[in-house]
């Protein structure tokens, strides 16, 4: 396994509630509640793509501007960027881009995941809601 491969795992498990799988035979997926926001090659010689995540379209125009990042294979239409070359972006912004791409796929998730999450009863909250608005109306 690279040397990437440990501190982008280490990075990833450290974001609250992010969990890792590996698919596709040799990528090592980063998701939250089953959600990919970022993807790390471990077989880097099957594929140039070395670590890929989503940003925003403003930063995904920036990004895929540097040498040594492209649009990733069958994600750019997403706005997800691909890093082939390691030393196209330093350690630190690299760990603040992959953050962001964590909050990207969280802040999309539905109410519900999100409550389910942080061991919040959203669904017997929703019950009373609605409990509470069928004894109103017939007050």
């Amino acid at each position: 396994m690279a040397s990437y491969i440990d501190w982008i795992r280490s990075f990833c498990l450290s974001l609250r509630h992010a969990t890792e799988d590996v698919q596709w035979e040799h990528d090592l997926l980063f998701r939250i509640a089953g959600k990919m926001f970022c993807v790390a090659n471990m077989e880097p010689g099957l594929s140039p793509t070395k670590i890929a995540f989503k940003c925003t379209p403003e930063r995904f125009a920036e990004l895929v501007e540097i040498e040594g990042i492209i649009p990733a294979p069958y994600m750019a239409r997403n706005h997800w960027v691909a890093i082939i070359e390691l030393d196209a972006l330093r350690r630190p912004e690299l760990e603040e881009l992959i953050r962001n791409s964590y909050q990207l796929v969280r802040e999309k998730l539905p109410k519900k995941t999100l409550a389910e999450l942080e061991g919040k009863p959203a669904a017997a909250k929703a019950k009373k809601t609605k409990r509470t608005q069928a004894a109103k109306r017939r007050r």
